[in-house]
């Protein structure tokens, strides 16, 4: 049995009977999940959890070519939330509970994760329980969990991508996200000026909050740096120019 057919088969096995919550990223990984979905014969409803930090082509890319895809919008934009929250770091994420793994409660989630993808995730279950509270708040099933890249762009074969991948990048999601690394951030950075500076001016509200963590630092614009991972002042200019 190929890899595909193994795929289908795990999400026929594990479909409940309202159908799955499809968690769509728009990413490669999260677009197999979709079309072996719909080969599977399975129903289910897919979801994209807006963060407001999110790249403006992968938005226009699901739109256009998943368009029965639902948005599912945050109650407070991203930004708003870190004036007052603080900024997310990689070891302390607050942003992703509240902003990419919303929705699905109560349903069976399927998702596009692989072992392949970090050091983390390689621990993960293809069936895998989350409980909230002492209850089960969701069952995630991730069918292609064993899956290589190489395999999912097999998959995938000539049906359209978000363009980003056509730009060299490699994963996508939120822009200038603590768990990418310093590269991917500066890239994200230096792509997406006007995220980047909507970025700034909310650091600077942050930091005038006054707070004696915030001392450290001489003004939000240095904070922002900082936290983008000390790009040294040329780099910062060549941003800017």
């Amino acid at each position: 049995m190929s890899h595909v057919d193994t795929a289908i088969e795990r999400i026929k096995q594990f479909c409940p009977p309202e159908g799955y919550w499809l968690a769509f990223s728009g990413g490669k990984d999260s677009q197999c999940i979709y079309h072996l979905a719909e080969m599977a014969g399975v129903k289910f409803d897919a979801h994209y959890s807006v963060t407001t930090i999110d790249p403006p082509p992968l938005v226009r890319f699901i739109r256009k070519q998943y368009p029965l895809v639902t948005f599912e919008h945050p109650e407070k934009p991203f930004l708003k939330m870190l004036e007052t929250k603080g900024f997310p770091l990689r070891q302390a994420r607050w942003c992703c509970e509240q902003y990419k793994e919303r929705g699905g409660e109560g349903r069976t989630v399927l998702l596009g994760l692989r072992w392949e993808e970090s050091a983390a995730r390689s621990k993960r279950k293809m069936v895998q329980h989350c409980f909230k509270g002492g209850k089960q708040k969701k069952l995630y099933v991730s069918p292609i969990i064993d899956w290589t890249v190489e395999q999912v762009w097999q998959f995938l074969g000539d049906r359209p991508h978000c363009e980003l991948y056509d730009r060299g990048l490699e994963r996508i999601g939120c822009l200038m996200c603590p768990y990418a690394g310093d590269k991917a951030r500066m890239r994200d950075a230096n792509m997406f000026p006007r995220y980047r500076d909507a970025y700034i001016k909310s650091f600077e509200k942050l930091h005038a909050t006054g707070r004696d963590s915030m001392k450290r630092w001489a003004n939000g614009r240095d904070m922002f740096w900082w936290w983008l991972g000390n790009p040294d002042e040329e780099k910062q200019q060549e941003l800017f120019t």
